[in-house]
């Protein structure tokens, strides 16, 4: 509310309505409509208002109404400033008209459907009067809580996140939001009906969608969205993802999905990855991985050691054998040194052959603690592991000089852990027959997480005291290049590897 305003100027209210039914108006609204001089309320070009039929029964004969004609709606228009130019030239002049009456000192009440700073337009004329003229809004319940009212489903529940879309949005970003959130209300359809359809789809969740059509609304409708006919759909429908807490699982055939966390935490994950790892009945990874994933009522967990992948994957594939849909969460991507492989592994033998197996992506170690050490992945680069648990330390010294002597830059995954304590040593002294001491050396340690360093060391003087499992380490080319440089008057260095090279 706004008071700093001579008090000769009238007042301006925006009047929130509620999602259509009369009776959903508030006490508050009725008395401000009853006690206002002018009444406005916007229209489209065929004179009649959905806000003022809402409102109708408490206006008075002596009310100005103040009607304010959309220039254009759905249709083109041959303003030079095209649809937006058209609609600022409307919003400034349709506040103009109602700063004349709060000049003259009449309390003006701008009704709005559903709630006046929700998807409104009296937002138009509260951006252009507020600061001039003392202001009030009147919350109003919008057609988000009439739909989930009118479905009889919760739309949220615990920890559960609300999205709140608009359908005008392309359909890949309404595709990817839709794939990261729990619940969604996606608004005006009318003709952007098709492109949601097609979103809901490609995220998963066409089936889990609802459609409400005119809530608290003459001719209101409600259903399943897959059984609507796209040729049917007015603008004033909203499509629903509800609460999937206590939701009936449907009835689908069970499989994996092997997800990327990323390197850290939840700011590392892609829409794609978070969606899954939400619609998963089971979640089975490395006990350290499954504590990073939010805990989902009527989600069951199966965490283990770091050990046993093998195991890990049968017992995943197993569940998705009984109609489950299993998460197997890794560590940054799940296909480089992580679950996707033992997954694919065992799903490659008889008795899971036919069993689906999905691998969602997630950003790598290596182009986490890249990014913040500036660019030392620019050019060609190899990815090897240290460890020796898998493979013989002879044909990781072999990798090593092969990848060195070709003047790649490397990325080296598990340097050393409490049982592996000479490998990192090993490595430079391979890597110093085909580079310089002064070869720049990014260490990076639990990037993104609470813990994280990321420091640029010499080759000559790394010090395998100081790398342990949860770092990474990139060595550069004899190209890459540091700088330092001053950034907000704080000294950094940063490495990149120029995507030139010279001939011969």
């Amino acid at each position: 509310m706004s008071e700093q305003h001579p008090q000769t100027t009238g007042r301006l209210y925006g009047v929130g309505l509620g999602p259509g039914d009369p009776s959903l108006m508030t006490v508050r609204a009725v008395e401000v409509i009853a006690a206002a001089d002018v009444v406005a309320y916007h229209s489209a070009r065929h004179g009649r208002s959905i806000a003022r039929s809402i409102a109708e029964r408490h206006l008075r004969p002596d009310h100005i109404e103040e009607r304010l004609v959309y220039p254009v709606t759905t249709e083109t228009t041959d303003h030079p400033g095209g649809y937006r130019g058209a609609m600022e030239e409307f919003y400034e002049e349709a506040a103009a008209r109602l700063a004349a009456h709060l000049d003259a000192g009449r309390t003006v009440a701008v009704l709005a459907e559903g709630d006046p700073l929700f998807y409104s337009s009296y937002m138009h004329m509260h951006k252009r009067l507020a600061d001039r003229y003392p202001t009030e809004v009147v919350p109003g319940v919008t057609s988000v809580s009439a739909a989930a009212a009118r479905l009889g489903e919760p739309l949220v529940e615990g920890e559960e996140v609300l999205t709140i879309l608009p359908g005008t949005l392309p359909e890949e970003e309404l595709a990817a939001r839709l794939a990261s959130t729990d619940s969604a209300v996606v608004m005006k359809l009318g003709r952007t009906f098709p492109a949601v359809r097609g979103a809901l789809e490609r995220a998963g969740r066409l089936d889990e969608a609802r459609y409400v059509e005119r809530a608290t609304m003459s001719g209101e409708r409600t259903g399943r969205l897959a059984d609507v006919d796209p040729e049917s759909v007015p603008y004033f429908s909203v499509a629903v993802l509800p609460s999937r807490v206590d939701a009936e699982p449907a009835a689908e055939r069970g499989e994996v999905v092997v997800v990327g966390l990323g390197p850290a935490g939840p700011l590392w994950l892609t829409p794609e990855a978070r969606g899954e790892l939400a619609a998963a009945q089971d979640l089975v990874g490395y006990s350290t991985y499954v504590d990073r994933v939010p805990v989902r009522p009527g989600q069951r967990r199966h965490a283990s050691d770091n050990k046993v992948e093998s195991e890990r994957a049968e017992f995943a594939l197993d569940l998705a054998r009984q109609g489950r849909r299993v998460a197997v969460v890794s560590s940054g991507d799940p296909g480089v040194f992580a679950m996707a492989t033992a997954v694919l592994e065992v799903a490659s033998e008889g008795p899971y052959r036919d069993i689906p197996v999905r691998v969602v992506p997630g950003m790598t170690a290596a182009h986490a603690a890249a990014a913040r050490a500036g660019a030392p992945l620019g050019h060609d680069y190899a990815v090897i592991s240290l460890s020796d648990r898998l493979k013989p330390w002879e044909v990781i010294a072999e990798r090593l000089r092969s990848a060195a002597s070709a003047d790649l830059v490397l990325a080296l995954y598990n340097p050393g852990s409490r049982s592996r304590v000479w490998q990192v040593g090993k490595a430079r002294e391979l890597l110093l027959e085909f580079r310089s001491p002064e070869t720049p050396v990014v260490l990076g340690r639990d990037v993104g997480g609470p813990e994280e360093s990321v420091r640029i060391v010499r080759l000559g003087e790394l010090d395998p005291a100081e790398v342990d499992m949860r770092t990474i380490l990139l060595v550069g080319s004899t190209r890459t290049q540091t700088v330092r440089r001053t950034a907000e008057g704080s000294p950094e260095e940063i490495v990149w590897t120029p995507r030139r090279y010279p001939e011969g």
